[in-house]
């Protein structure tokens, strides 16, 4: 539990040993390549730079990830520190502030998160009836349960949104994207055939629908949009799309 370790030193010494396990990692590839460059494989040359620039960061002290490559640039390689991060501390009901202040600033220069959580508030709100945990949250003065605050800390750290598609009034569903993809992208992830005969979406959003309860209201209003294939996705949105099979 935070406050009775030090938590910058634990993040520190482990981040250090994954380091070294990333070191000797490419250590082994830059061998491997070297082998390829003598038989000229395709792309050796490519990975010779990816790695030499890893390895010259892991030596610095620093992770993969801060190199820049996406992970399908450095999938083969099979390094720890390449995938992004966040931290989840366990405190106590009235934690330290300037522990976790000290404690936020430090994971910020990681370029990471923290996500604050009480093991023993959460096996309270287990506990409790569905009616009864929005109530219990507004006391602590908390919007969401700890594992609702890790799932929104994922989905910022790996840039994502979620949309929606409703096939009937009793059948919702949400979808995963990429932030900035465009509404042909977001009809691939239902189906392949989706994407490739996209013609145009229907596109309103979960506020306004959470606000005016139903579609009817909404089309009064003016409120569902009928937006073509440069349309970028936004978090929130309900779409239903049409496209030629």
């Amino acid at each position: 539990m935070l406050g009775e370790v030090d938590p910058i030193r634990d993040i520190e010494v482990i981040e250090t040993e994954l380091m070294l396990a990333d070191m000797e990692t490419i250590d082994k590839a830059l061998e491997k390549n070297q082998r390829d460059l003598k038989a000229r494989t395709k792309d050796a040359e490519e990975k010779k730079v990816r790695l030499e620039a890893i390895k010259k960061l892991l030596a610095d002290g620093k992770p993969a990830r801060e190199a820049g490559y996406t992970i399908d640039e450095v999938r083969d390689f099979n390094l720890l520190t390449v995938k992004p991060v966040f931290f989840v501390a366990n405190t106590s009901e009235q934690p330290d502030k300037e522990v976790i202040a000290k404690l936020r600033e430090f994971i910020k220069t990681r370029g990471s998160i923290l996500v604050e959580i009480s093991a023993k508030i959460e096996s309270e709100i287990i506990e409790l009836p569905e009616e009864e945990k929005a109530v219990f949250l507004k006391d602590l003065g908390e919007d969401y349960t700890g594992l609702e605050k890790m799932a929104i800390a994922g989905y910022k750290l790996l840039d994502q949104i979620s949309f929606f598609t409703a096939g009937s009034e009793d059948e919702v569903r949400a979808w995963n994207l990429k932030r900035g993809l465009k509404a042909p992208q977001a009809a691939g992830r239902i189906h392949t055939d989706f994407e490739k005969g996209f013609i145009r979406a229907e596109v309103y959003s979960f506020d306004d629908i959470m606000k005016y309860k139903e579609e009817k209201a909404l089309r009064e209003k003016g409120l569902i949009r009928s937006e073509g294939k440069e349309y970028v996705m936004k978090d929130g949105d309900i779409c239903f799309f049409k496209f030629n099979v």
